[in-house]
């Protein structure tokens, strides 16, 4: 199969069943493209998904930009990132049209109260994998806690935090290595 229908499908297969937004698809694209295609290894994946995190933007689109660039440029990007968008759009278009119909109805209420919890779910199993693969250990823990903590006890900016922990990586790789 031509490589851009079948990363366009890939990915609009993700994008689709995929609840809770980019980090809930972490484990959906990990396994499509580093397990199932072996399009990219583990360490390329980890690089091209903190590259995502780290720049604005939607955090899926940027990573499904990142995966198709590297494995064939502008068109592998176009479609990768339509196959990640298409789902979203569409369900969001359907939604936007008759959502205040059934805004107020128990059930909908109800579903959307259901959903919360699984989200949550859907977004910590891709953060302990991360944890795993960036050799997060009980030595270094204290690390992503202390940020974690930063960010959301003291309300600071989630700026500055990358710009220090920027700056901080520099002179450790400058530096003391």
């Amino acid at each position: 199969m031509n490589f851009y229908l079948q990363g366009f499908l890939t990915f609009l297969k993700i994008g689709l069943f995929t609840i809770g937004g980019g980090y809930a698809m972490i484990p959906l694209i990990e396994r499509e493209v580093v397990e199932r295609r072996q399009w990219l290894s583990r360490e390329d994946f980890l690089d091209l998904m903190s590259l995502s995190q780290a720049l604005p933007g939607v955090f899926a689109v940027n990573f499904s930009i990142y995966i198709g660039h590297r494995l064939r440029g502008l068109r592998g990007s176009l479609a990768l990132t339509a196959g990640i968008v298409l789902p979203s759009f569409v369900i969001i278009l359907l939604v936007a049209m008759f959502f205040s119909a059934f805004a107020d109805n128990r059930v909908v209420e109800a579903i959307f109260r259901g959903v919360r919890p699984a989200v949550v779910a859907l977004i910590a199993v891709p953060c302990i994998k991360l944890g795993k693969s960036a050799h997060i250990t009980l030595a270094n823990v204290w690390f992503p806690i202390a940020i974690a903590l930063l960010i959301a006890l003291l309300g600071i900016s989630p700026v500055y935090i990358i710009i220090a922990v920027a700056l901080g990586a520099f002179a450790y790789g400058k530096f003391l290595q």
